[in-house]
């Protein structure tokens, strides 16, 4: 079967493992058989609640059941998810509430409940959506004349830049379906498989879990951001996980209890995007769980995907980000948006069918960001440089942020935190480039080292004007909802 639309991945799962397990959650599973007639009785209840093609469901709260059960179904009737995390509130949710207009708001949130009734939206209980088999046939959502097109936004993730308010990225069912299917392609989950997914599906890292695992009919176990210290432990060996999605504070934590508990895990897989991860972290994990495979990969909200790494790759090319996704292109553009040659630093450029649709109501934005070329896909110029070697694979240098000039040479904040990060006795390290009149880079530590002991070691491995000369040693670093380092709160508190 070929989906055209994010619905059909799971009614494709149905037909071929109906009694397999789809999703497992707080103790209860569902078949995916349970997982497409949820997704249709919850289609049906939707457009009970006055949900109609086009319109903006936004769900509120941790992971739970009915928010995977609610995506499927707003794809049936050509409505638009938008998921956020449970800490999502205040100004923040007030902004997305007038941006969005959504038709409805599921959430189990008080504070959140008040501030909808406050915007005139409309608000249900995310506990209170049924499950409970429909009384209509599975083809029932084909024939309506609400169901989307392949061309039709199926999802908006709101994603925070360096300034403002959270802006949406319009993703729709086409190119959702091609990012899933070409990473799909490249990590080849099994109907064998149980993902342990504890990452918050607001995410799109998380979200994809979803999709992904209906793909290959693999188990999705879902887990909490509460999943840390022993608890993840416990969660890995009682679901007898086999592939873990992981960001580098969630590896780092499954490291630290395997060096402390030991014990054998059945993980065959661990994957890694959203930020580096550090070699000491990996080679412990390499040597506690025989036989698992490592994947690290780059990507962009605007795009899904960029690269991925085949896997072990990263021994034998020790800071690469991988190959692009099949059917993609990345180009790697000097400031006059010429091609650099191979080993050259640039701006990465992304082409494909991956390429999102832009920015919800932000056209001057989607335009300077998504610019038409004579291709048939849009550009992503994504505000990142790197490098690619001569091979293709892809190298990340930093974002548009982290690069600046150190003593009239350019520096980037990614390289100097790996090198950081190489030292045996850190944890974990984040610079703060010169920024809001301080003229000057900042390096934050976690681990064992003295701050000036740490920047005579990093000499060592560094040009001069490379190493910052001010370090900070912190207790724990500060994390996002998401589970990377919350650079804007490292930059807060120098005041």
């Amino acid at each position: 079967m070929t989906a055209y639309r994010l619905h059909e991945i799971v009614d494709d799962a149905a037909e071929r493992w109906p009694d397999s397990p789809a999703l497992t959650f707080d103790g209860d599973s569902l078949s995916y058989s349970d997982l497409a007639i949820a997704t249709r009785r919850a289609a049906t209840w939707l457009t009970g609640q006055g949900v109609g093609r086009g319109d903006r469901v936004t769900v509120l709260g941790p992971n739970h059941v009915n928010t995977v059960v609610l995506s499927y179904a707003c794809s049936r009737i050509g409505a638009v998810f938008i998921l956020l995390h449970e800490q999502v509130r205040g100004t923040g949710l007030a902004h997305i509430l007038i941006d969005a207009e959504p038709a409805l708001l599921v959430t189990d949130s008080a504070e959140a409940r008040d501030l909808a009734v406050t915007h005139d939206t409309p608000v249900t209980s995310l506990a209170g959506v049924p499950l409970a088999p429909p009384a209509l046939s599975a083809a029932s959502d084909e024939r309506s004349p609400s169901a989307p097109l392949s061309v039709d936004p199926a999802c908006l993730i709101y994603t925070s830049g360096s300034t403002g308010m959270p802006k949406a990225v319009v993703c729709t069912h086409s190119q959702m379906l091609f990012a899933a299917q070409a990473i799909q392609s490249q990590l080849k989950y099994r109907s064998d498989d149980v993902v342990y997914a504890p990452l918050p599906l607001s995410f799109d890292y998380g979200l994809y879990q979803v999709f992904l695992a209906a793909l290959g009919g693999a188990h999705l176990w879902l887990g909490s951001a509460a999943d840390v210290g022993p608890v993840l432990l416990r969660n890995l060996r009682r679901s007898r996980a086999t592939i873990l999605p992981a960001v580098p504070s969630l590896a780092e934590n499954l490291a630290r209890m395997l060096r402390r508990y030991a014990g054998e895990l059945n993980l065959r897989l661990l994957t890694n995007t959203g930020a580096v991860m550090q070699p000491q972290t990996l080679a412990t994990l390499r040597g506690e769980i025989p036989g698992l495979r490592v994947q690290l990969m780059f990507g962009l909200t605007e795009c899904k995907r960029v690269s991925i790494m085949p896997p072990d790759e990263d021994l034998r090319r020790p800071g690469a980000s991988g190959l692009p996704l099949p059917g993609t292109e990345v180009l790697v553009l000097a400031d006059d948006g010429q091609p650099v040659p191979a080993g050259e630093i640039g701006e990465l450029v992304v082409r494909g069918p991956h390429v999102m649709a832009g920015y919800w109501r932000r056209p001057e934005l989607t335009e300077q960001r998504f610019p038409r070329t004579e291709g048939l896909f849009p550009e992503l110029r994504s505000g990142d440089y790197g490098w690619l070697d001569a091979d293709g694979y892809l190298y990340f240098s930093g974002r548009r942020d982290d690069i600046y000039k150190s003593r009239g040479f350019r520096v980037s904040a990614t390289e100097i935190e790996a090198a950081v990060c190489r030292l045996p006795e850190v944890e974990a390290a984040a610079v703060v480039p010169p920024q809001d009149g301080r003229a000057h880079p900042v390096l934050f530590v976690e681990g064992k080292l003295q701050p000036a002991e740490l920047l005579d070691r990093l000499r060592e491995d560094l040009e001069p004007y490379k190493v910052p000369d001010l370090c900070v040693a912190v207790d724990r670093m500060p994390l996002t909802a998401n589970g990377k380092i919350d650079r804007k709160a490292l930059a807060a508190s120098l005041g």
